[in-house]
């Protein structure tokens, strides 16, 4: 896929993205904020909104503000805008450049929220079946495991030919 073709895909993947992210976000923090829990299949999906000033599972959300700033608005600032131009300047296989795409914007999402809402990220989401259950979550969340897991399935089982053709172009 030519360059230009795949810059606007991804370009398109994380409005699409983080769109998605922010307005689900605003929705939770507007419906959800000051209710109760719902929860819907017998508990199994459950949305409750939370607010969280630390990384998954809320670590590092006793830091201090300026360690809380540096490891998750700062640095990861960086690291998304590396990985932005890595994105829309190199020839990436197009299956890579969809999984990376996803984490750039879920990274971008929550980016967004820290620094629009003092350094905390909206989470509203949790599943789980009795007393198993995920950590609140939102979309970004969502599109950076999703592309995580992405980029490990092509690792463990690549697809040289559409890699290869993909390569060509």
């Amino acid at each position: 896929m030519p360059r230009f073709k795949r810059s606007l895909l991804v370009l398109l993947l994380l409005i699409f993205c983080v769109g998605c992210d922010q307005l689900t976000k605003d929705v939770a923090h507007q419906y959800l904020a000051l209710q109760p829990p719902q929860s819907w299949f017998y508990d199994t999906v459950r949305l409750q909104y939370a607010e969280n000033t630390g990384a998954f599972l809320s670590l590092g959300g006793g830091f201090s503000e300026g360690v809380r700033v540096f490891l998750f608005q700062v640095f990861p600032a960086l690291c998304l805008a590396a990985l932005a131009m890595i994105l829309f300047a190199q020839q990436i296989p197009l299956p890579t450049a969809i999984a990376w795409s996803l984490v750039l914007s879920g990274g971008l999402g929550n980016l967004l929220d820290r620094i629009m809402n003092d350094g905390r990220v909206i989470d509203f989401m949790n599943l789980g079946i009795g007393p198993l259950r995920t950590g609140i979550f939102n979309v970004a969340d969502v599109c950076i495991t999703t592309g995580v897991v992405l980029l490990i399935v092509q690792t463990v089982w690549p697809h040289q030919s559409s890699l290869q053709s993909d390569a060509h172009h």
